[in-house]
């Protein structure tokens, strides 16, 4: 068994984590005037392997076009039953009517990165093991990835930031997770898989599967030109629990292909996500804090949560900032709680629950019915759906934007909107008091 290094190395905040948002939290921290230390079993150098898109308003409000690699003003979805009928509606494209960007993964991660280094953040490679709490302060025993012996850092606050799956954070037991799976490729074909120039965020035509088929669990095609004959296109699955299996995205993606005529004709890269859509939010009276995927912010309803780091933390880091300079001995519970005040206010908490209460009730839905629904979802107008996806709605605008889809959705979808099944019922509650 490893020995304990005796030397306890001091910080003001110790973030966990190696990915977007442990480096978005750490960056801003640190530039707070607090001593940041990065804890994390991978370099924080190393490249990301997945994609983010965002949509070109929010990165424009947050003035950070700069980092995106590409940009649509082409985007569109196809919500139609997909026969091969040329008056079939599905033939006709939703026109979304806003841009849609790529990140440069690279460019983002070097602009967090940099940020980190000039604010003096220390970078500590190796796997976190235990957390204790003793005189007020947090202890956390890792294994350097360089020795054998454990180490052992102490932080005014720890603030996991390592994913879904956190080292340190605790959250209740509420069933089973929905996980949004994707199986994607960036590559060459035979053929372009979307129009040139276009950004699709969901294609929902499945004319390529037999009636058993359509009688499965839905996915949709989200894809995109790159330009210079490459594209990316990803078979996905909205949320299921258990997730669907890579090997059936990938049959299906195929398949979708195939039935217009295009084959992949050279594979860049291959991306696999699965990430939960449903997580409960953590136990927010722990002494630990979090952020990101370990703080349950992936948006319930879309997926989406770069825009929400990029808002998010400069909000956060201030709180904890504001609260170590008034109060020099506050002690790592009465920190993380003023964290998590912030973080997950009594308003964000019961948006949460709608958004949830939302998402499990799509996850019943038949294929019709999601493609019912989403006709009349991006029917709204433009501001109140960009709104819901992007998380920047108040309480009140989101309640009236869900009123608005109720009133002028088809009766199929109000029917399943009504159905109480499940969990339902503890999630509208948690929308009164979560």
């Amino acid at each position: 068994m490893s020995s304990l290094s005796t030397g306890v190395m001091p910080t003001d905040v110790l973030v966990v984590g190696a990915g977007p948002a442990a480096l978005a939290i750490a960056a801003e921290l640190a530039e707070q005037g607090l001593a940041v230390a990065v804890l994390a079993a991978t370099d924080p150098r190393e490249l990301w392997p997945n994609t983010y898109g965002i949509w070109g308003d929010e990165v424009d409000a947050l003035g950070l076009g700069h980092l995106l690699e590409h940009r649509w003003s082409d985007t569109c979805s196809y919500f139609g039953s997909g026969s091969n009928d040329p008056a079939d509606p599905a033939n006709s494209p939703t026109r979304h009517g806003r841009d849609y960007g790529l990140f440069d993964k690279t460019r983002l991660q070097q602009f967090w990165l940099e940020r980190c280094e000039a604010a003096g953040v220390q970078w500590l490679r190796g796997l976190a093991e235990e957390l204790s709490h003793g005189s007020g302060r947090s202890q956390v025993r890792y294994a350097p990835a360089l020795a054998a012996d454990l180490a052992l850092i102490e932080a005014r606050l720890v603030l996991d930031a390592s994913g879904h799956k956190a080292v340190f954070v605790q959250r209740p037991e509420r069933g089973p997770v929905a996980g949004q799976a994707a199986y994607g490729v960036v590559g060459r074909f035979t053929a372009p898989p979307v129009p040139s120039g276009q950004f699709v965020l969901m294609d929902y035509r499945a004319d390529h599967l037999s009636e058993a088929e359509r009688q499965e669990p839905p996915t949709f095609l989200y894809a995109m030109d790159l330009g210079q004959g490459r594209f990316f296109v990803e078979e996905t699955s909205l949320a299921l629990a258990p997730p669907v299996p890579y090997a059936t995205l990938k049959q299906r993606l195929e398949r979708r292909l195939a039935h217009r005529g295009v084959a992949i004709e050279q594979v860049e890269h291959e991306e696999f996500c699965l990430f939960p859509m449903n997580l409960p939010l953590p136990d927010l009276d722990q002494p630990v804090l979090a952020f990101g995927g370990a703080a349950a912010m992936v948006h319930p309803a879309s997926g989406y949560m770069v825009g929400a780091l990029l808002r998010r933390a400069p909000v956060l880091a201030a709180a904890v900032a504001a609260r170590l300079r008034a109060e020099p001995a506050a002690t790592s519970a009465e920190l993380a709680a003023a964290g998590w005040l912030v973080l997950w206010p009594p308003e964000l908490r019961r948006k949460h629950a709608l958004y949830q209460f939302g998402l499990e009730k799509l996850m019943r839905f038949s294929e019709p019915q999601l493609r019912s629904h989403f006709t009349s979802f991006f029917s709204l107008p433009s501001a109140q759906w960009y709104g819901f996806l992007t998380n920047t709605l108040s309480l009140g605008e989101l309640l009236a934007a869900m009123v608005a889809l109720f009133a002028t959705a088809p009766w199929s979808v109000r029917w399943g909107l009504m159905g109480m099944r499940g969990r339902e019922l503890q999630l509208g509650l948690r929308m009164l008091g979560p």
